[in-house]
């Protein structure tokens, strides 16, 4: 239960904060340039997608140093499922945390909702005209799928080693914050089911009919990354195939004795 309970708190605290960020640095650049000449400038979107990928980020490597130990801060169930793929969670764990995660997103978004006064904005994703750069349907599938594939490949990766356990939840954060600044424009960067569902569920309207995008594409990226580490990056099957090439070897240096 202990595991859950993490789970919760630390998707919480991603919602709340990075979401958060996206409400109050896009409330502050719109009051702002409100009646300016400057309201046709590329720089307030370019400066609030920095200060937003960085809150998200830096939510990471909080809650990886606070609650790591005690579940791992998936706190994403594309996360979770990536982790399953490859056999490092069981199947009952993965229905504890994918449910933890969606309640603690959820109680994020209603505590945003709670502070700023407004159902409207609280960070939802979006493509077409509910993201900056009008994005496509199919390419915000392709966005979230490639986006999410390279965050779960980069925790597999860097959690299958025990002498990266001291940088990895700084890693992890970094590359979070590194998906962000590329992914904002294009679909407000999911990569997150229940980071996804959270705002969706109270915004409704569009952020509840595009929902499904980013409920799916993030799913189908976590389990390409799980393939691909289990085909390049595994260890225990670069061993497990090196030893046998070392038995196939020795048989017929055998045979030919």
């Amino acid at each position: 239960m202990k595991k859950y309970i993490a789970e919760f708190i630390g998707t919480f605290v991603l919602v709340t904060f990075g979401c958060g960020a996206a409400v109050t640095a896009n409330d502050l650049i719109n009051n702002y340039i409100v009646g300016q000449t400057i309201s046709e400038d590329v720089t307030p979107l370019a400066l609030s997608t920095l200060l937003i990928a960085f809150a998200f980020g830096l939510s990471i490597v909080a809650m990886a140093y606070s609650i790591g130990n005690v579940s791992g801060c998936h706190i994403n169930p594309a996360v979770s499922i990536g982790v399953w793929a490859v056999g490092k969670l069981s199947s009952i764990d993965l229905l504890g945390y994918i449910v933890a995660q969606f309640l603690g997103a959820t109680a994020g978004a209603g505590f945003l909702w709670a502070i700023t006064g407004q159902r409207e904005s609280l960070g939802q994703n979006g493509f077409g005209m509910n993201s900056a750069l009008g994005t496509g349907y199919l390419r915000a599938i392709i966005v979230e799928i490639v986006l999410t594939a390279v965050f779960v490949l980069v925790i597999l990766c860097v959690t299958s080693k025990a002498e990266y356990s001291k940088i990895a939840g700084m890693v992890i954060g970094l590359t979070l914050t590194l998906i962000h600044i590329l992914g904002i424009p294009f679909t407000g960067t999911s990569v997150n089911p229940a980071r996804s569902f959270g705002p969706a569920i109270l915004v409704q309207g569009n952020a509840l009919k595009q929902l499904p995008v980013f409920l799916i594409a993030p799913i189908l990226g976590a389990i390409l990354a799980a393939i691909v580490f289990k085909l390049v990056f595994d260890e225990k099957k670069v061993v497990t195939e090196n030893l046998a090439k070392i038995d196939n070897e020795t048989e017929i240096d055998e045979d030919v004795e």
